[in-house]
């Protein structure tokens, strides 16, 4: 039987120029778990879905901001786990609207999910990645002595930014796995999971940190010992020469071309060049394929129609020709 590893972005389930009210995130995740269903059903393919935290856990951090004279703030590792809770929640209950739909009923489990990073990452001596609220200067300043947080400028605005350090493994693989094989849809790693480092007396600590969620997947997908990856969001494929007049979608690569194509910058940083490079990882690492892709689009995707691909051939599905 297959099995696939399903990466469901932040900005899938609240669209740019979304409000990202309950209701806009239900309404989004009902189209993305009939894809996740009718992909379930017609491939009888074993899944485990991780999901992106950006926008609920900027709103977190947000309402934590504003409430903090009421309310003691809780640290980023916390928020990170209530949004798995959240995320997990609405989309455990969009997919089990979708099965009965399809009169069927499937046993779903979503897990919290604890991502080992090394402790001695040289990302937390450098804390790049901007989260929460925008201050002015002043502000900034004063909860950068007051908190002890880590600053920079954003535009003419300021931010908090926590290190973002690679994931090494996950804390629950073995319940992942022993759920999955066992035949349930298992929602895990939201977020890329809450970062924790190990101990040298075997307990974990959580980090104030941020971690990729695409190379979280490949761990996940690893964990799982997945054929394939989808990582699933608003956009339709990679393109080529993206925001130009002579863009255009890329139908496949291989990892030779997404090396070459990430060492050259051709896809930006912050969003297109993570995904590519978990890609071209997943494969590296023995996966079977993987695919880049919209998530209105996933039954498509894993048919070989839509997206870009990577890798060689889909497990149980015709090839694209090219």
């Amino acid at each position: 039987m297959t099995r696939l590893a399903i990466a469901l972005g932040g900005n899938a389930l609240i669209r740019r120029g979304e409000a990202g009210s309950t209701e806009v995130q239900r309404r989004n995740l009902v189209a993305a778990a009939r894809g996740i269903v009718t992909l379930a059903e017609g491939s009888r393919a074993e899944i485990v879905i991780t999901h992106g935290n950006g926008p609920q856990v900027g709103f977190l951090a947000i309402g934590a901001e504003m409430a903090a004279s009421v309310v003691p703030a809780p640290p980023l590792d916390v928020l990170g786990a209530e949004t798995q809770g959240q995320i997990g929640y609405l989309l455990a209950n969009a997919l089990n609207d979708a099965f009965l739909e399809r009169g069927r009923r499937r046993e779903i489990a979503v897990i919290v999910t604890r991502t080992v990073v090394p402790a001695d990452d040289s990302a937390f001596a450098n804390p790049t990645k901007p989260v929460g609220p925008i201050y002015d200067e002043e502000t900034a300043r004063e909860h950068a002595r007051t908190r002890g947080w880590s600053i920079a400028p954003d535009g003419k605005n300021w931010r908090r930014v926590v290190a973002s350090p690679p994931p090494v493994r996950i804390v629950e693989a073995g319940a992942i796995r022993t759920l999955v094989e066992s035949g349930v849809l298992v929602v895990a790693s939201g977020g890329g999971g809450v970062p924790v480092v190990e101990l040298p007396d075997g307990r974990f600590q959580g980090r104030e940190a941020v971690i990729d969620k695409d190379l979280a997947a490949v761990v996940l997908a690893r964990s799982v010992d997945a054929d394939g990856l989808l990582l699933l969001s608003d956009v339709d494929a990679v393109y080529r020469r993206w925001g130009t007049p002579r863009q255009e979608p890329i139908l496949r690569l291989s990892v030779e071309e997404a090396l070459e194509g990430l060492a050259a910058g051709a896809w930006p940083s912050g969003s297109m060049a993570p995904k590519v490079r978990a890609c071209a990882q997943f494969i590296q690492g023995g996966g079977r394929f993987a695919a880049i892709g919209a998530l209105e689009n996933a039954v498509a995707i894993v048919k070989g129609a839509s997206g870009t691909w990577f890798g060689t051939e889909a497990v149980g599905w015709p090839r694209r020709a090219v």
